[in-house]
């Protein structure tokens, strides 16, 4: 069924590309194109589910607002913002649903009261009369509590947890109906009803007030979102959905400490009805580095300074150890475990938070933290001494361990191997801190060492990477398997694109790997699990760094675009029949690859020199 003919869509049979989300750079939500919001965990990221509805429409609880004759519906975000609408046209009418999480600036803050957090809906009547239904179903603790609401007076509807309280206000009467609240909206062209949920951890709360000051909020956090977006200094082909990957990004971003969380959600399928299904609300070092430094290129210095900051500040306690992955405030992730009572999205079980990979090795993090740290050198910016001895001790652990199997970036559960990406990572770590020691950016680098552990790296990959038999490398030392990682070569600097041996690994990769026009797997499953977003986006990324012509990159990288909603999101995976959204939605890592990809785009068109700080790889001869 194509977009915007959806009638009366029951909450079971929308698909993961349905859904919009919301957010305010703390939390995120996600509502259905029928108006049902079915995913929020407040007051941030990772906190248990107040609305579960995605993984379980029974149990998880929602809050829909439609029309109750049948409709079809067309979404938008206004502008260049994080503001959801959406429109139900009906035989009879036709109203416009506004939905965001207000932001405002901090001196605005200063200056006015405002709720701690916020979801505010209004519903307008553009044309005609309209009935529509009204459901507030939440349930606390991914569905496990019923709350009881009651009834307050002019203050609204409140209910209580053990995490805070939250206060059902609206321009309307409601009245609670044991653990929900239901009723009928009646509104005629040019009428407006308002509804807001806040949430407050400690007392006493601030009450959003309705009418023309949540108008007063929907304006506000509209400039907010443009002006940030505005910031951007990019203005090369396909710059709409660059802007909209970059706004995805920043609300993925917790502004409290500046992490970057992987995905807003949980236990979203990359098999639908399988059992892989994670938990991504974390800050996984690798995605945040990658989103970072998409970020300083972009010009958005404030962010990619706050990730560096919070990076510098969470890895202390382990030092030079990093781990793989983060809360928002810097700690550990839980450990992973599973909720048996939510049937999981259309049956796929089980539903799982925490996440186990925190206790993996995945040696690539030290190279894509050393790498996101030594964009700001290589865009002019220095060092204070704290952040130089943190990325030489980084170094030196590199050196004393890069030698060691591990998981690698795909975090595999079967046990450690000597991973090609991973080597490839330890080598880069140790090229650019060369890089930065001799442009003066560090000091008291031990030069030596990383150049001497750099060559033998180097040598590693060269002599035990490379399949002769393939013409290809492998994932993997010692096996014949291929992933789309390998790519990656190319992006780091370690191989030329149009150099043999990446020549030979691309024609592998499009021979063994490729799921579809511009799809590609990551790497060889069966049954097949969906195409990897950014893989293929590195696809057409290395087409555009030499590996094809500009013609071919362009085609591969508009094929990639048509995958996405009508929103401009992109989940983790894409179903090579179907095209349809696979793995936990919206991705910090497939919004990556977009800009990348995009940018890299730009640079061959203008014919600018690519990825300045990678003339060794340029240099070397063919093998």
């Amino acid at each position: 069924m194509p977009y915007g003919t959806i009638i009366h869509m029951r909450p079971e049979s929308l698909r993961i590309q349905d859904y919009g989300i919301i957010g305010d750079c703390r939390a995120a939500a996600l509502i259905g194109r029928n108006g049902s919001l079915d995913w929020l965990c407040w007051p941030q990221f990772d906190s248990p589910a107040i609305f579960a509805g995605v993984l379980d429409s029974e149990r998880g609880g929602h809050w829909r607002i439609s029309p109750v004759a049948p409709y079809r519906t067309e979404r938008r975000y206004v502008g260049e913002s994080n503001l959801l609408e959406t429109t139900f046209h009906c035989p009879d009418g036709e109203a416009v649903l506004t939905d965001l999480m207000p932001v405002a600036s901090e001196e605005y803050k200063r200056q006015t009261l405002v709720a701690d957090h916020e979801i505010l809906r209004q519903i307008q009547c553009l044309r005609g009369e309209m009935k529509f239904r009204f459901d507030f179903e939440p349930r606390a603790n991914y569905g496990l509590e019923r709350l009881q609401i009651r009834q307050k007076g002019g203050l609204g509807l409140q209910m209580e947890d053990s995490g805070g309280v939250y206060w059902l206000r609206s321009s309307c009467p409601l009245s609670p109906n044991g653990s929900g609240v239901h009723a009928e909206v009646y509104l005629h062209a040019g009428e407006l009803a308002q509804f807001s949920l806040s949430h407050a951890e400690e007392s006493p709360a601030v009450l959003p007030c309705m009418g023309e000051a949540a108008e007063q909020r929907i304006r506000i956090a509209l400039e907010w979102w443009q002006r940030w977006a505005g910031r951007a200094q990019y203005d090369g082909p396909y710059r709409e959905a660059v802007i909209r990957s970059a706004l995805i990004l920043k609300l993925l971003t917790y502004a409290p400490s500046g992490a970057i969380m992987a995905a807003p959600t949980t236990s979203l399928p990359e098999r639908i009805g399988d059992g892989l299904n994670w938990d991504y609300r974390y800050c996984w070092l690798r995605d945040a580095s990658l989103t970072n430094r998409v970020l300083l290129g972009l010009g958005y210095w404030d962010e990619a300074e706050a990730f560096l900051s919070w990076m510098l500040n969470a890895t202390h306690l382990t030092h030079p150890r990093l781990r793989i992955l983060y809360t928002a405030f810097g700690q550990n992730a839980p450990v992973e475990r599973e909720l048996s009572h939510l049937s999981g999205y259309r049956g796929s079980r089980p539903v799982r938070i925490g996440n186990g990979a925190r206790d993996q090795l995945q040696l690539d993090v030290y190279g894509e933290v050393i790498d996101a740290a030594a964009q700001f050198a290589f865009h002019g910016r220095s060092f204070d001494r704290v952040t130089q001895k943190v990325l030489i001790d980084l170094g030196k652990y590199v050196t004393e361990n890069w030698q060691r199997p591990d998981e690698g970036i795909w975090e595999p559960r079967d046990g450690r191997a000597r991973h090609t990406y991973s080597r490839l990572l330890c080598w880069t770590a140790l090229d650019r801190l060369l890089k930065l020691a001799r442009q003066g950016a560090i000091e008291n680098a031990p030069e030596e060492l990383f150049a001497l552990h750099r060559e033998m790296v180097r040598r590693d990959i060269e002599e035990n990477a490379w399949n002769e038999s393939l013409g290809s490398y492998v994932q993997s030392y010692g096996r014949a398997d291929l992933d789309a990682s390998l790519l990656q070569l190319t992006w780091y600097g370690f191989e030329a694109a149009d150099a043999p041996r990446m020549a030979g690994t691309y024609r592998a990769i499009d021979r063994e790997l490729r799921a579809g026009p511009a799809l590609l797997y990551r790497y060889k499953t069966s049954p097949p699990e969906g195409a990897f977003g950014i893989c293929s986006f590195w696809d057409a990324e290395y087409l555009a760094l030499g590996g094809g012509s500009l013609d071919q990159a362009r085609c591969s990288f508009e094929r990639l675009l048509s995958f996405r909603n009508d929103l401009g999101l992109l989940a983790e995976e894409i179903d090579p029949e179907t095209g349809e959204a696979l793995g936990n939605f919206p991705q910090a890592f497939t919004h990556v690859g977009l800009i990348n990809a995009a940018i890299s785009i730009h640079e061959r068109k203008e014919g600018k020199r690519q990825l300045p700080h990678r003339e060794e790889a340029a240099a070397r001869p063919a093998r």
